[in-house]
């Protein structure tokens, strides 16, 4: 009873799949209660006289059983356990969580294959390795043709088409490692088996010829104790072998223990003690109607039904039926439980299968209304995609409908490939047309861009760059090329054509080389660490810049250049925003110092001062603003924001006000030195 229990505890620790991986294990069906197949009961007829009574006994007992033989409740558990008999590693499959292989990529597929492989016996994942190859070979072929379909449209030919795929390689690496450990395995295995087989069988012989000999009862009971114990420990044989050779054995003890009607004594101990260790596994098997857990229940279940098979004996005659039809019936009743748990799947499934019609639904719409443009498609591409992922993570759908569901999805996904394969071999052809026109206008725009005859050729090469424009695009690989080569020709016939407008603005592009020289140095400057060092030496390049006067107006974005890192040098250096255009402004101050010109700096002060005016009129709208909000709203984010803008109006106020200042000081200057000039020429007149 101690082993007994041992086995219990190993089934009640052992079950850790998932509800929804039970489905497999009823396909595992098994037989029930012993029956005597006829070639067993031929032996028995054969046997002696005194034999007969329990012969015809064993009949009616194993006829009604017959009738339960074939109901699936019993046919679940006989067979699984069947399997199990065959090897005990291979009870590890049930331990093994069956993954959803079904919305995994090809990737994960070849990943979890090479951990079962590498981690589990190879005799324990059979299944899982069958389902997983499924679901490879299905989403790799897809992969495949979809890689056909994009070759031909490319103008490829069918017949020519070869794929390397790495995940293809990996899985079948991997998948042949797990046939050849599978294949070992099992020739290993199968000498062992027949050869338990055998014993088996010998025993059997054995103990058909314990009741021809005549010897002491108790004698021969003893030996009967020893042929139980080597029968127990003979090892796994064949399941196909299982139940029959189970069947002939349990039979020919039945046979022995009439046999035993000469000592009753002996026997009705055996038999009581059998009762009562069946009665132990009955109440055991009506309490899993109270586990929760089904995986576990039905695991434990198959295990009572092991020891009641392989290690508890007959009962007396009078307590068979009773004693067996209510093992069947809690065995009936987790049967029902199972049955209702897989009802409740298929409403699942069916819910699945809903969500992924119309997913199927919503592909074939894009499908069926492709777009006519490469962003467009994209787009599509991407919501295709999507929909994809959606489908594989949708679940299980019925088994009946679902390589019809796959087929749809497949042929409904091939059918936006194909139009959109379609779309871009058009373009393609397209494209190359582009590119033909492009090529022709660069030939003309090369013949044209040293001629000299710019009254002709300047129109002509204007039309070519508008023609150019109006063509759509070409092949990626060419696109760049050509475009530099169209794009030197015409800057080349422009540059010397304002190389020749230009010339009498020689000046000009002399400071513009200058200006760029100066831009190049103020590149390489490096801040010293002493500030007033440092703001001098900007001060210097700000003098400098100013000096070199116009430049050609297609140059002026240098001006913008030379701004932005003079600002980052001063932003450095700790000046602030407003000094820093105070200290830009005091150089320009210095220039219309030079120049004297009254009329410039008359010019300058003018557009100073609508700027402040601009500047006082935008302080008092913000100021009007703030009076519309109470004193208390100042954590109000628009009170803030016109807050913001008040104080930097306030703050651009105040450097226009002081770049008036540097015009009236100039202002006063030339005044003053007009006046001493005129009192100078007073006194020498």
């Amino acid at each position: 009873m101690q082993e007994n229990d041992h086995k219990l505890q190993q089934a009640e620790g052992g079950t850790e799949e998932k509800p929804e991986n039970t489905k497999g294990q009823v396909e595992e069906a098994t037989p029930a209660e012993p029956k005597v197949s006829e070639e067993t009961v031929s032996d028995t007829e054969e046997s002696q006289e005194p034999k007969k009574e329990t012969v015809s006994e064993s009949k009616n007992s194993e006829n009604d059983s017959e009738k339960n033989d074939s109901e699936e409740h019993l046919d679940e558990i006989d067979e699984s356990n069947a399997e199990d008999a065959e090897d005990a590693e291979n009870e590890k499959r049930h331990t093994i969580p069956m993954l959803d292989y079904h919305s995994m990529t090809m990737e994960n597929l070849v990943g979890e294959l090479q951990r079962l492989v590498k981690n589990e016996k190879v005799q324990a994942i059979n299944k899982h390795v069958s389902a997983i190859k499924y679901e490879f070979d299905q989403k790799f072929q897809e992969f495949l043709d979809e890689k056909k379909e994009e070759f031909v449209s490319k103008g490829g030919n069918e017949i020519d088409f070869r794929y390397n795929s790495v995940a293809k390689r990996q899985f079948n690496e991997v998948y042949s490692d797990f046939r050849e450990k599978r294949d070992q395995y099992y020739k290993q295995l199968d000498q062992s088996l027949k050869s338990n087989l055998q014993k088996r069988l010998d025993i059997i012989e054995e103990l058909k010829g314990l009741i021809d000999i005549e010897e002491d009862i108790n004698t021969t009971y003893n030996n009967f104790k020893d042929l139980q114990n080597r029968w127990r420990n003979a090892g796994p044989i064949p399941r196909t072998n299982y139940n029959d050779v189970w069947r002939t054995y349990h039979h020919h003890m039945e046979i022995f223990y009439d046999f035993l009607h000469l000592n009753r004594e002996l026997r009705d101990l055996d038999f009581k003690h059998n009762l009562e260790e069946k009665q132990k596994l009955v109440e055991r098997a009506e309490a899993l109607a109270e586990e929760p857990d089904l995986n576990k229940a039905f695991r434990e279940l198959q295990t009572l039904h092991k020891i009641w098979k392989e290690d508890i004996g007959p009962v007396a005659k009078e307590h068979r039926e009773e004693i067996w039809e209510k093992f069947s019936t809690a065995t009936k009743a987790m049967h029902q439980r199972r049955q209702e748990h897989f009802q409740e799947l298929e409403k699942v499934y069916e819910k699945n299968l809903e969500k992924k019609q119309g997913i199927i639904a919503n592909i074939a719409k894009i499908a069926e209304n492709v777009a006519d443009n490469h962003r467009g498609i994209q787009q599509q591409i991407k919501e295709v995609e999507s929909l994809r992922d959606s489908f594989f993570k949708a679940g299980k759908v019925p088994q009946k409908v679902n390589e019809e569901t796959w087929s749809q999805f497949k042929e409904t996904v091939r059918k936006f490939n194909r139009t959109k394969n379609a779309f871009y071999k058009n373009q393609k052809k397209e494209q190359q047309q582009n590119l033909e026109k492009k090529k022709e206008l660069l030939e003309l725009a090369i013949s044209l861009k040293d001629s000299d005859d710019w009254n002709e050729v300047t129109p002509q090469m204007k039309r070519i760059q508008r023609d150019w424009k109006k063509i759509g695009h070409v092949p990626r690989k060419y696109s760049d090329k050509i475009w530099k080569e169209f794009k030197d020709a015409c800057n080349h016939y422009f540059d010397r054509l304002h190389a020749e407008k230009n010339e009498a603005h020689q000046e000009e592009f002399e400071n513009f080389k200058k200006k760029s020289e100066c831009l190049d140095r103020l590149k390489e400057f490096q801040l010293s660490g002493d500030k007033t060092k440092d703001i001098e030496a900007v001060k210097a390049f700000l003098a400098e810049w100013k000096k070199y006067g116009r430049i050609p107006y297609n140059k002026k974005h240098i001006n913008s250049k030379f701004n932005k890192i003079v600002d980052a040098l001063l932003k450095k250096l700790g000046v602030g925003k407003q000094q820093s255009e105070l200290l830009k402004y005091g150089n320009k101050v210095q220039e219309l110092a030079k120049t004297e010109d009254n009329y410039a700096i008359g010019n300058e002060r003018v557009f100073v001062k609508r700027k402040i005016d601009e500047v006082k009129s935008e302080i008092r709208q913000l100021e009007n603003n703030l009076q519309f909000f109470s004193d208390d709203s100042e954590d109000n984010p628009l009170v803030k924001e016109v807050v913001n803008k008040l104080d930097k109006q306030k703050e651009a106020l105040q450097t226009w006000k002081e770049k008036m200042k540097k015009l009236n000081i100039l202002e006063h200057k030339l005044n003053k030195g007009n006046e001493e000039e005129e009192n100078d020429s007073n006194e020498e007149e």
